[in-house]
């Protein structure tokens, strides 16, 4: 069975343009959402071997911690021509001070030296797995994706992360030239294209009213 989301929900981020993200999700349902940030929580070691695993031990930390629903997301870009890579690995090729500038060059360097040079041999797709955990330890899990090309040089500086590189299939601007309504707000107002507005959009249906 399904739980619903009812009360109050704890966020297990530290990331400041993921937090906003699920906010602007959230706020359409009433949930009284709490940042893992707010409550003085630790950032638990992600050992998984995929996003939704990943997911998972972010979500299950923070509810036992909290003694409340957890929502958490793990994320990231998957490049076809760089054998999946960044992956689960995204986050961390930023390194310590979050420099996704420095990221998105290395893996602009990597496309190079690889000959992928035409949108064809730069497809990516950004992927994005939802999980609520509860304290009890119940778990509702949902995963979607978000296709596109890699653009050299990077347009635009909305979104966070890999936005300015991304150019989502069918659209003539990037993540990062996009305002977030248009990036990842539901439909009517956006078009729900982001990997994490799909993903939440599955999630919506069994756990929010």
């Amino acid at each position: 069975m399904h739980r619903r989301i009812t009360g109050k929900l704890v966020i297990a981020t530290h990331n400041p343009g993921k937090l906003a993200e699920m906010r602007e999700l959230l706020a359409p349902h009433g949930v009284e959402a709490i940042s893992a940030g707010e409550l003085g929580l630790g950032e638990p070691d992600e050992t998984g071997d995929s996003f939704r695993t990943n997911a998972r031990i972010k979500a299950m930390a923070a509810a036992k911690a909290a003694q409340l629903p957890a929502f958490a997301d793990d994320s990231g870009l998957v490049v076809d021509a760089l054998d999946g890579a960044p992956g689960i690995l995204s986050a961390r090729w930023a390194g310590e001070g979050k420099d996704f500038n420095a990221a998105m060059t290395r893996i602009e360097r990597l496309l190079q030296e690889r000959g992928a040079t035409t949108p064809d041999k730069r497809k990516a797709h950004f992927v994005s797995a939802l999980c609520v955990a509860w304290p009890d330890d119940h778990v509702e899990e949902v995963e979607a994706r978000a296709d596109g090309t890699l653009v050299w040089p990077p347009r635009g500086s909305a979104g966070f992360g890999y936005d300015p590189a991304f150019l989502p299939d069918g659209h003539s601007r990037t993540f990062g030239e996009m305002t977030s309504i248009e990036k990842h707000g539901l439909p009517p107002l956006g078009l729900g294209l982001s990997h994490r507005a799909r993903a939440f959009v599955k999630l919506a249906e069994i756990c929010l009213d």
